[in-house]
């Protein structure tokens, strides 16, 4: 999986080294840290783009991530393609959680899915949130997910 900044630049190593080399460097600059992972996708025609993000807050001073970018074309339905979202987030918490808590990193695992019933994206909510919650990770939704519903938005409109 190939990972860049927000800037555009490529990430040479490993995710998870670059996530610990970062955890190190904001720490030991005074800064508490947590992280938030998201995904969201687009649909646009027969191809289906997905961002994934891993954003590392600093408490009271902003924060920065990383972006993993995908396409399919594999042809979905709103609440598979939530779920989908949903599992590319948990694939990348599970890669980086035992990471965190060496370094005690708070996380916090981001769906874009909306808590009122008026919207799509609602029909996925309780088998995304009960997906996150049995992997052991804390799960917040619209309009708390901005790592997913904010950051990962960005990248794929």
């Amino acid at each position: 999986m190939s990972w860049k900044k927000f800037s555009g630049e490529t990430i040479q190593s490993n995710i998870l080294e670059e996530v610990e080399h970062a955890i190190i460097r904001e720490t030991e600059a005074g800064f508490k840290l947590k992280v938030c992972i998201g995904t969201d996708s687009q649909v646009k025609g027969p191809v289906t783009d997905f961002a994934t993000v891993i954003v590392l807050l600093r408490e009271h001073h902003g924060g920065f991530m990383y972006i993993h970018q995908e396409r399919s074309v594999q042809k979905l339905g709103i609440k598979e393609r939530m779920l989908a979202e949903v599992q590319k987030s948990i694939e990348t918490a599970y890669s980086i959680c035992d990471l965190l808590d060496i370094y005690d990193v708070a996380l916090e695992v981001h769906a874009d899915i909306n808590t009122s019933p008026m919207f799509k994206s609602n029909k996925a909510l309780n088998d995304a949130m009960g997906y996150i919650l049995s992997m052991g990770f804390i799960f917040k939704a619209k309009p708390e997910a901005f790592a997913s519903s904010a950051c990962a938005d960005k990248m794929v409109h």
